[in-house]
């Protein structure tokens, strides 16, 4: 769901011990705040608190949420929080990186268009040309970054440099096809999403759906996830599955393919921009 622009929202994480809903509560309502929507959990396993809430000044009331956030300071410090404050006022800034399939990326496109998506869409980066056309409709900024072997290093300094220079907060992998190096993947580290088919079993390499038809797979799936140094192993923010039996060509495993592929990437991508998901070791919690 969209908030408001005049909504807030605050993000906690933090060790797991008595008062703080009423810590946080009462912080805000002191301050003229009137909450329209919390979210709590606590990871029993790991003895970590998780909350996320949504506010908004009382009606008639010209708050100042610097006032907030600095006055916050001493509720954080009391309980040990990591946490963070955001305007729904201001849409997250995202880079996209695609390769040549190009169906990540007109969802996303057409998402965003219609207002699904709350992002500025700070530049299209690609190691091919294929989608430069797709970029241009839609003015937006396309950036060439060719790889290979010798300058791949050399291109993921640019590619930084591009997220700095931009702005940008979250980056997202629509079918980009190709390895980033593990120093990357640390800099990017819960900044960066990425979708791939997955499978039971995961099959690897080229034309992974023929793959799949030739093993005789009943469930076509796709996996959203933070990107890591350990590939296609990140922390998994959603997933889709949809059915299928012995009727289906390698051709229509494709097609149901690039579906689970789009729905789960979309999903996740929404999530995140509504600061609704959490980092929890290499799980996430995810406030829906």
């Amino acid at each position: 769901m969209h908030h408001a622009p005049s909504h807030f929202i605050i993000r906690i994480s933090c060790p797991a011990v008595s008062g703080i809903v009423a810590a946080v509560t009462t912080y805000l309502a002191e301050q003229g705040c009137y909450i329209s929507e919390m979210a709590q959990f606590d990871d029993e396993g790991n003895g970590r608190f998780f909350m996320r809430a949504v506010f908004r000044f009382n009606q008639g009331l010209d708050g100042d949420i610097g006032n907030i956030e600095s006055g916050f300071a001493d509720v954080a410090s009391r309980f040990d929080m990591d946490w963070s404050l955001h305007s729904s006022a201001k849409p997250m800034r995202v880079l996209l990186m695609v390769s040549k399939f190009d169906h990540c990326l007109a969802d996303l496109l057409y998402r965003h268009a219609k207002g699904e998506l709350d992002m500025t869409i700070t530049a299209i980066v690609s190691n091919h040309l294929d989608l430069r056309p797709m970029a241009e409709r839609e003015g937006i900024r396309f950036i060439y970054l060719p790889v290979t072997k010798d300058t791949k290093a050399q291109q993921e300094a640019e590619l930084l440099k591009i997220v700095a220079e931009t702005g940008t907060e979250l980056v997202v992998l629509a079918r980009y096809m190709q390895i980033l190096s593990d120093d990357l993947c640390r800099q990017l580290s819960g900044k960066a999403i990425n979708i791939h088919h997955s499978f039971l079993p995961g099959f690897k390499g080229a034309k992974p759906y023929h793959q799949a038809y030739e093993r005789g797979v009943k469930l076509i799936g796709a996996t959203a996830h933070y990107v890591t140094s350990d590939l296609d192993e990140g922390p998994i923010i959603e997933q889709e599955v949809q059915r299928v039996d012995h009727a289906y060509a390698p051709d229509d495993l494709v097609a149901i393919g690039r579906d689970t592929e789009t729905i789960a990437l979309s999903r996740a991508v929404k999530y995140h921009l509504e600061h609704r998901v959490f980092l929890n070791h290499d799980r996430t919690v995810i406030f829906k």
